[in-house]
């Protein structure tokens, strides 16, 4: 799905100063250093101590494939990219989505997922674009579902939190009248609350991909070869059935 909509002046000045480790340095070392969020189901979240979901798994399937160990290192969401600017992890991996101005600020690799930003209500709340004038929407901060809902005319109200889970939680205790947030996390969610939530329209779709420092040549042409490979061998299948029983790679 998403995110993180700092503004790319700030994310430039972040680019100066200091190199981001190169392949060769990475490979030497051993160990990749992989950052994201951790409070974002399925794709990436902490179960206790222990990281998990479809994003963590897929990382680390292809740190295995380039002969590397992984050093997890979780910030909430708004920061990752700012860290990645500062060189404190050699990539992120946390439903990035791709907008032409984050690809002015960070390299994406090829993309590891398609989704969209979709629309859940409780019975009988609003399920399309429309539905939602007069309405309060929540949606987490810093997020392309932020920008996206706020393009939808006559909407009243859009609510930010600085987690996905409390902006779903402030749609199961009614304080607002819809949620936006990834399509896949949203049929999670009205699988989960078992008929109390519907899922409607996608307001936008997006590619998402993983995040390398500007000009980090060497290290993208690896996540990217290391990528086509799980697509190709059954790895990225298989991991993709595990968390939403369907293939979730872009199909064009």
């Amino acid at each position: 799905m998403k995110k993180t909509l700092l503004s790319l002046a700030a994310l430039t000045l972040l680019a100066s100063g200091a190199q981001a480790r190169t392949w060769e340095a990475i490979k030497q070392s051993g160990t990749i250093k992989i950052a994201t969020e951790g409070a974002f189901p399925p794709f990436n979240i902490l179960k206790g101590k222990q990281l998990t979901g479809f994003e963590v798994e897929l990382a680390e399937a292809l740190a295995k494939q380039l002969g590397l160990k992984v050093q997890w290192v979780t910030q909430p969401f708004d920061n990752l990219l700012i860290g990645l600017q500062q060189d404190r992890y050699d990539f992120v991996i946390a439903s990035h989505g791709i907008t032409p101005e984050r690809a002015k600020a960070v390299d994406f690799a090829n993309p590891h997922y398609c989704t969209g930003g979709a629309i859940v209500s409780k019975v009988g709340g609003p399920k399309t674009a429309a539905d939602l004038k007069g309405k309060t929407v929540a949606v987490q901060v810093g997020t392309t579902y932020l920008e996206n809902v706020r393009k939808v005319a006559g909407v009243k109200d859009v609510k930010t939190f600085p987690k996905d889970t409390d902006a779903q939680a402030a749609l199961m205790a009614g304080r607002v009248d819809a949620w936006v947030g990834d399509k896949f996390t949203g049929l999670d969610l009205v699988k989960a609350q078992k008929g109390k939530l519907v899922a409607g329209d996608l307001l936008f779709s997006e590619r998402i991909g993983m995040a390398v420092k500007k000009g980090n040549a060497g290290l993208l042409k690896e996540l990217n070869a290391a990528l086509a490979k799980a697509m190709s061998n059954g790895t990225y299948a298989k991991l993709s059935t595990k968390y939403f029983g369907t293939d979730v790679r872009c199909k064009n």
